[in-house]
């Protein structure tokens, strides 16, 4: 290899281990770097904009042009007691929508890359190294975008069926288990040496169930998604409500001009609340 060309790949393997922690058992991919759409999330104060039933009132459905039908989801999350994967950047979810049918499931796995300074790029080169590169059909590529950081996500959607459910039942722990050792994508059980992530997994924690409600509307001409999160207040008696609204843009420009319109209406409403998102770490903490 060229001088040239192996400081290049040390660089980039440099920023990879920094960024992600990178395991030492990736391949150094060739292809170019992925291509992120983007999902901007703000807060909403649930003080203000819920209501004593914990719905969205009526002047943030009107806002928005939401209907007052939500769509219902649960979801639960696996990992070890020491949250193992999650240490490494990894989430592994299953999610029920009310949408779905009674044996319908949808699996995620999800690697997360933390953007430092808002340099998306490095962020990029780093996940290329791991192999989620442009070449890479299996992995949804996405800069999550919130109050005061932002994260590069790669996300293998998987979906699923399993007999004997119903409405909006998730699976038992035993099946949970074996949904999510059974649809393990190879980057997530290659990650470690070993059956590293499969034996995680085998006997995985399910942190869950966790209940939300999506009311959907339109900002700006583009889709708007508000969901109310009922998760288990740290003292274990009792549920927070956490308010977040997002939509989704192919290219940052878009997606940094109507971010900042979002909030600004949403400051002017009195609704703006100044936090990042939260509501992953506080299931996996709290369940």
């Amino acid at each position: 290899m060229k001088r040239s060309s192996l400081l290049l790949a040390c660089a980039v393997l440099g920023a990879s281990t920094l960024l992600s922690g990178w395991s030492g058992g990736q391949t150094v991919h060739a292809a170019g770097v992925a291509t992120p759409d983007y999902e901007v999330k703000w807060y909403l104060d649930p003080a203000v904009v819920l209501g004593s039933d914990h719905k969205l009132k009526t002047a943030v459905l009107n806002a928005f042009d939401m209907p007052s039908t939500v769509e219902k989801m649960n979801v639960e999350y696996l990992d070890s007691n020491d949250l193992n994967l999650n240490a490494e950047g990894w989430d592994v979810r299953i999610r029920k929508m009310e949408s779905y049918s009674d044996e319908d499931f949808e699996v995620t796995y999800k690697m997360r890359y933390p953007i430092a300074g808002g340099n998306i790029q490095a962020a990029l080169s780093a996940a290329s190294a791991d192999g989620f590169d442009a070449d890479e059909d299996d992995y949804e590529a996405q800069v999550d975008w919130g109050y005061a950081s932002q994260t590069l996500s790669f996300s293998n959607k998987k979906d699923a069926e399993l007999d004997g459910y119903d409405g909006m039942e998730l699976p038992s722990k035993g099946d949970s288990r074996d949904l999510a050792e059974d649809l393990i994508p190879g980057k997530l059980a290659h990650w470690q040496s070993g059956d590293w992530a499969e034996d995680i997994l085998h006997d995985a924690h399910i942190y869950g169930t966790v209940s939300a409600k999506r009311s959907i509307g339109k900002w700006d001409g583009e889709k708007l998604y508000i969901e109310v999160w009922e998760i288990n207040k740290a003292s274990g008696s009792g549920y927070e409500y956490l308010v977040e609204a997002s939509f989704k843009e192919d290219d940052f420009a878009t997606a940094s001009a109507k971010r900042d319109s979002l909030k600004n209406k949403l400051i002017a409403e009195g609704w703006f609340l100044p936090q990042d998102g939260l509501k992953t770490t506080k299931i996996l903490e709290r369940y």
